[in-house]
């Protein structure tokens, strides 16, 4: 008898009437909700306008889901193209599929669009969404967990993901909750990308890098964990390969960037400090809760001429003029009366 277990859900859908509620959308949905918002958030603190990330990610997030669907398909082609499969489940994504790899590519393409629309540094913005987009990724991960899909080997461990479902080949049994590691890995992600940015204010990109390549290298032995079926070369899963070339991508980046730019951009989204005094007053409180610390304000201007202290000096004078006048008139008047 097992004493402990992490339980499947009975099903990933309800029904609100005619209506399906799919664990999995749920999922995807509140994780780019919560991206948008942290990201909106850090890009106030670094000088940028209220809603611009949102504004972005109209672009970014219908981008990023199509790519992601894409990889998926490209890569897991024989789950829709082989014989007894049929190709209009490939459109179907709220019933799960969606590659990291594919989908940050896509989303950064779409996010490209949005920022040169605007006028801002692409580098700038990914700064600030990329702790968000792992928190995204931490929450999308338990869509897997309502579909039953995506786990590891078996094991006996207390934390075993009970699997009840035996559909598409799956075998009922306890396994490696591997998106239970790679949601906790995630935030362990995001979290580290906050405290680096605010320890060594990275810019031009280096904070997006670093999410980059830290997830990368968890989701390196997360998918060694992995017993769904996968192409492999030379003994390794294509998304193994994937996260080490990607891995070492980033870490180059990071690099170089360094020593061709170092610190950050001084002005992240041009004329946003003339215009929106909610922006002004949203960047007071959020260097806790973001660790993008605010830009310093601007240097005051120079000092103002002291033509304002012009008009007292020429009463001075006149006063002095006046008393000294008084003076020879009372001078002048005793000398007359001496003489008379």
């Amino acid at each position: 008898m097992e004493l402990a277990y992490i339980p499947s859900p009975s099903r990933g859908v309800l029904h609100l009437g005619p209506v399906p509620l799919r664990g999995y959308a749920f999922c995807i949905i509140i994780g780019v909700f919560v991206a948008v918002w942290l990201g909106n958030r850090r890009w106030i603190a670094r000088g940028g306008r209220v809603g611009t990330v949102a504004d972005i990610a109209v672009w970014a997030v219908p981008f990023g889901l199509i790519g992601g669907r894409l990889y998926h398909v490209i890569t897991d082609y024989e789950l829709y193209f082989s014989e007894g499969r049929d190709w209009v489940d490939a459109f179907k994504i709220w019933e799960g599929g969606l590659g990291i790899w594919g989908a940050i590519a896509f989303g950064a393409l779409g996010a490209w669009i949005g920022c040169r629309r605007r006028g801002i540094p692409l580098p700038a913005y990914a700064d600030a969404v990329a702790p968000g987009i792992a928190f995204a990724q931490a929450i999308g991960r338990w869509g897997n967990w309502f579909n039953q899909e995506l786990y590891g080997k078996e094991t006996d461990l207390p934390w075993a993901l009970h699997i009840t479902s035996s559909t598409d080949g799956r075998v009922p049994g306890y396994y490696h909750p591997t998106f239970l590691y790679e949601s906790l890995w995630c935030v362990g992600v995001a979290l580290l990308v906050i405290w680096a940015d605010r320890r060594f204010k990275l810019g031009h990109g280096r904070a997006f890098a670093l999410y980059v390549a830290s997830y990368c290298a968890g989701r390196f032995w997360i998918e060694y964990m992995r017993v769904d079926e996968a192409h492999h070369i030379l003994g390794l899963r294509l998304n193994n390969w994937t996260a080490l070339l990607v891995l070492l991508l980033a870490v180059t980046y990071i690099v170089i960037s360094a020593r061709k730019r170092p610190g950050r951009e001084p002005v992240v989204e041009p004329g946003a400090a003339d215009g929106d005094g909610d922006g002004a007053e949203a960047k007071v409180d959020l260097e806790k809760d973001t660790g993008a610390e605010p830009e310093a304000d601007a240097e005051p201007d120079a000092e103002p001429d002291a033509e304002p202290d012009a008009e007292p000096e020429a009463e001075a004078d006149a006063k002095d003029g006046e008393d000294a006048k008084d003076g020879e008139g009372a001078k002048d008047g005793a000398g007359s009366a001496k003489k008379g």
